[in-house]
């Protein structure tokens, strides 16, 4: 059911409650306080009148499947104020009375109070709804907060885990680096061997040919 129409309903229904005890005996006095609360029942049954016809829009606006309960609840609202309509029409009518205005105050009296209970019942069932539906609210907001902070820990742990892979990311970027540069410090170190090998043949060779010419020489003389 549409939060709204339950608003409208209630207020309905406090509106009418307060009119039907209005409608009594004892509270149906005569002179000024008679013109007030004259007054006062009509201001709120004008109100009443009003929130009818917001339910009345309101249900329409919605789902055929919701709208068609709620309009029959318009339809039993409807019915039920124009029966306090006639009803404070009557008895706050100036050619009545006293004693006729009391035995139909009497009369309805009874009337009233069970469609007062009921009245009261459909306003405690909205407010249940009300409280169930405010009750809802309040897990689905803990349940949102709840997945916000689960949502946070996780960003937080994804934000360590990535610092953390930067860090050895930037190890392995540091190690790569030396190793090159070993690599190159190998490479020379194996051309310079190389070189100091052709250089040691080299003079052994150049030796070895002074050695065998000097004997030559000694030997031919």
């Amino acid at each position: 059911m549409s939060d709204v129409f339950e608003g409208y309903e209630r207020q309905y229904c406090e509106l009418s409650v307060n009119v039907s005890n209005k409608c009594t005996p004892t509270t149906i006095v005569d002179g000024e306080q008679r013109k007030q609360r004259t007054a006062e029942m009509k201001t709120a049954l004008d109100e009443a009148d009003d929130l009818i016809r917001k339910m009345d829009l309101e249900a329409r606006s919605l789902q055929p499947s919701v709208k068609a309960p709620l309009l029959a609840k318009v339809r039993e609202y409807k019915t039920d104020l124009n029966n306090l309509k006639s009803l404070v029409k009557r008895i706050t009518a100036p050619e009545i009375s006293p004693s006729a205005r009391d035995e139909l105050l009497e009369s309805r009296e009874a009337d009233n109070l069970t469609a007062s209970n009921d009245q009261r019942g459909r306003l405690l069932m909205g407010t249940e709804r009300i409280n169930q539906s405010s009750d809802r609210i309040k897990a689905s907001r803990r349940t949102v907060l709840e997945t916000e902070e689960l949502g946070v820990s996780i960003l937080q742990d994804l934000h360590q885990q990535r610092q953390s892979l930067l860090h050895a990311s930037n190890t392995l970027h540091g190690v790569d680096e030396t190793i090159t540069k070993s690599k190159k410090v190998l490479v020379a170190m194996t051309r310079r061997m190389r070189r100091n090998k052709w250089i040691m043949g080299s003079i052994v060779g150049v030796l070895v040919l002074a050695i065998l010419l000097i004997l030559y020489l000694k030997i031919s003389h």
